[in-house]
């Protein structure tokens, strides 16, 4: 392919799957990302969710990054508010002196959970003040200056102290600014940071984000000119149908989160096809255009889609989050639909 690609990970959890299977599938889907050439791997963050066990993207990249070799492994993103910026750049700076030149630091302004667990994340231990989301600015400008060698000065009682995330740092990670909305867009233009729009989640108005991002960017020194990829959901197989059976369990959990249902533990897809056929009419609707929105396809096909919306929007790269579910009697620490999906876009 011309275009180069990436993989999104939200570590979800299938209901026949453990915390632990989850976590071991993510690192073998991670392991054929490396082998197979793509660029980078990143993870997101959400809390209290049964279907998802990505909670700490850190700890996530120390662990795919310890056991794959070359691929740039990153946070999709970290959610800023929910932690204090010095937090955030010890972790970050603790992971490019463990592997440098292969980390990414993605960070997003959402809660990435409800609205009970963000208060225990941001109030509960005393550490993130009441206006986290209004001083996400100044805390992305905190994290930036806690990374660089020479630190940042901190005025406290009369007195500037020095402040660095870690003692002697050599090299920083790259950051990102992600969002689903134009505000991001429009800060990372005007702090000069790469930029990702969530595609994959949004499906609409991604043109105008990233329109927005290009005309008002302003040069810094993370990144001389504007520098973004799109985020696509794919399931790939050797025929189109085979993929879209493949995609039905993700269909439900998206629709699930459109409609305010409970978010469940993935199911297989058999099981997913039994529940989809009995849904309303207007809620297999709903999924169905949520899918048209997806690459699920035949390789062949697949790679001229990811193409075409590659040239569409004027990027070199797509990163790609493997949503094709797991039939019956699948491995419960395994993910071959996922791996597969990645290896016939890759071959």
């Amino acid at each position: 392919m011309s275009v180069e690609l990436s993989v999104l990970d939200l570590v979800p959890v299938r209901a026949d799957q453990t915390t632990s299977d989850a976590l071991a599938a993510t690192v073998s889907l991670a392991q054929a990302a490396d082998r197979l050439g793509y660029r980078r791997y990143w993870m997101a963050e959400h809390h209290n969710m049964p279907a998802v066990a990505a909670t700490n993207p850190p700890v996530l990249i120390s662990m795919v990054a310890a056991r794959t070799e070359r691929i740039r492994v990153g946070s999709g993103g970290v959610m800023l508010p929910n932690h204090a910026p010095l937090v955030i750049a010890e972790q970050f700076a603790l992971l490019e002196a463990a592997f440098p030149g292969r980390i990414d630091l993605g960070i997003g302004r959402a809660p990435g959970t409800d609205p009970v667990t963000s208060w225990a994340l941001r109030h509960g231990a005393g550490g993130v003040t009441e206006d986290a989301v209004a001083q996400f600015p100044e805390y992305v400008d905190n994290v930036l200056a806690m990374m660089e060698p020479a630190g940042v000065g901190l005025a406290l009682r009369g007195r500037t102290h020095e402040l660095r995330a870690t003692p002697a740092a050599a090299s920083v990670p790259t950051i990102w600014l992600l969002g689903s909305s134009d505000y991001s867009a429009k800060l990372a233009a005007e702090k000069g940071l790469p930029y990702v729009f969530a595609h994959h989640f949004s499906g609409s108005g991604t043109a105008e984000a990233l329109e927005l991002y290009r005309a008002n960017f302003q040069p810094s020194p993370e990144a001389s000119q504007p520098r973004t990829f799109l985020t696509l959901n794919v399931a790939v197989a050797e025929t189109t149908a085979q993929a879209q059976r493949l995609a039905v369990p993700q269909m439900l959990q998206m629709l699930a989160l459109r409609t305010g249902q409970p978010l469940v533990p993935q199911p297989s897809v058999e099981e997913a096809e039994a529940t989809f056929a009995e849904l309303p009419l207007q809620h297999r609707e709903l999924a169905e255009a949520m899918r048209e929105r997806w690459v699920v396809a035949d390789p062949v096909t697949a790679r001229a889609r990811i193409e075409e919306l590659a040239a569409s929007y004027g990027v070199d790269e797509v990163m790609v989050n493997p949503v094709a579910g797991a039939v019956e009697g699948t491995a419960t620490d395994a993910v071959p639909s996922r791996v597969r999906t990645l290896e016939l876009l890759a071959e």
